[in-house]
């Protein structure tokens, strides 16, 4: 074989290699796994508590705010996560964020047993946790990263985002069997458990960090000074863009899954739950494929054209005729979340400097925050026009703003 044909040998093994050493790491099995886990059972917990919410009302708009009200602290805590994790402990602050959310579910599967669960102990709860959960992005995912080491990075984060998406599918496919199967306290009850356990694996954990004191009355002047620098990087500008837009147009959809599923396509609780999983199935196979070096693309293009990619499914989708057609688009759509949700952790830990990489990534946490507007825009728009309308007008206005970011920023 000529060098050249040697060369490529070796750098298409070298992903491989890379994932196998991160396996091999204690302290990153260890975050790995605890993040799989702790995303499956949130996943799981939305979408029975959206069937739920629906079973009750038959209204699209409360099962959007039932949903919403689990991502919304995102949006206005997410900075102040990311500057908090610069100065605490890391690892203390991933583990409050899986005993206070199994404490709630605990509470929520009690209330369940006992037959006194009502709609606003679960929104109450969804709330609760959805405040512990700000820190995910800024603390959980950073610490991926940094345990990885700068050389492992890329395929430490392509790692940790396929098993996001896996847990995507997997969380609600157990959801809608669970809560056709066991009804809200078995759901409830296996979310329960398995964060607790979590947080007991994650006791052993060793992840040494520089700390600087923590000033409350700091943050505020921080969180500026982070924003003041990302005004100069077009690249973090494009990933909070197209984060914001994303999530505001696109994963919208996700608060419509069930009035979708069983009032738009007429199938039971456990279909629902397949529906659910079709884009994270895709974003699982591909990213799989970024993680073993198959697809090898510019940064910015794929994260920028995944979104757009994942636009173009849900209007399709929308569309669709019958609903075995609607899944495998989703499953084409999820090709378009595994580059935007890869890339988007990526390009901010490679071009953002050390010192301000959690304050950095706490704002992309903002960013996912406007998720939830975006589920009760979708959820009263569902109300007017339909779920399937609904998600037609989400997914085109978005399509069309991430068109706009990309030129406007392309300019400078």
């Amino acid at each position: 074989m000529d060098s050249s044909g040697e060369t490529a040998e070796r750098n298409a093994a070298q992903p491989k290699r890379v994932v196998r050493e991160l396996l091999a790491l204690p302290d990153f099995l260890r975050l790995w796994l605890v993040g799989a886990f702790a995303n499956a059972m949130r996943w799981l917990e939305l979408l029975a508590s959206g069937l739920f919410a629906y079973e009750v009302t038959h209204s699209a708009l409360a099962v959007t705010g039932v949903v919403a009200a689990r991502q919304l602290p995102q949006l206005f805590l997410g900075a102040f996560a990311g500057a908090l994790s610069e100065a605490v402990n890391r690892k203390v602050i991933v583990m409050v964020a899986l005993v206070g959310p199994a404490v709630v579910s605990t509470l929520l599967a009690t209330l369940a047993t006992t037959g006194h669960l009502e709609l606003w102990h679960v929104a109450m709860g969804n709330l609760l946790s959805g405040v512990l959960w700000t820190s995910e992005m800024s603390t959980r995912r950073r610490m991926v990263g940094e345990v990885a080491g700068p050389h492992r990075i890329v395929q430490a984060i392509a790692l940790d985002s396929v098993t996001s998406a896996a847990t995507r599918m997997i969380g609600p496919l157990l959801g809608g069997f669970a809560f056709q199967w066991l009804g809200m306290k078995g759901a409830y009850t296996m979310t329960a458990l398995v964060q607790f356990a979590g947080a007991f694996a994650l006791a052993g954990l060793v992840h040494t960090q520089v700390t600087r004191r923590l000033a409350l009355a700091r943050i505020p002047g921080e969180i500026l000074e982070g924003l003041t620098y990302a005004r100069t990087k077009p690249v973090i500008l494009l990933v909070f863009g197209i984060t914001v837009v994303t999530n505001a147009f696109a994963f919208a959809y996700q608060g419509l899954v069930a009035p979708l599923g069983v009032g738009a396509f007429h199938v039971s609780p456990g279909l629902v739950g397949l529906l659910a999983a079709g884009e994270p199935l895709g974003a699982l196979l591909g990213g799989t494929l970024i993680a073993a070096g198959v697809i090898r693309m510019n940064r910015q293009l794929t994260f920028a054209g995944g979104s757009s990619l994942f636009m173009v499914a849900l209007i399709v989708m929308a569309l669709s005729p019958s609903y075995w057609l609607a899944f495998a688009v989703l499953v084409v759509g999820g090709f378009g979340t595994a580059g935007f949700g890869n890339m988007q952790s990526t390009l901010m830990l490679t071009e953002a400097p050390a010192e301000m990489r959690s304050r950095l990534m706490g704002m992309v946490t903002v960013g996912i925050g406007t998720g939830p507007l975006g589920i009760l825009a979708a959820g009263l728009l569902s109300d007017q026009v339909g779920p399937r309308h609904a998600v037609l007008i989400m997914a085109t206005l978005g399509l069309a703003a991430t068109l706009a970011l990309v030129l406007g920023l392309r300019r400078r």
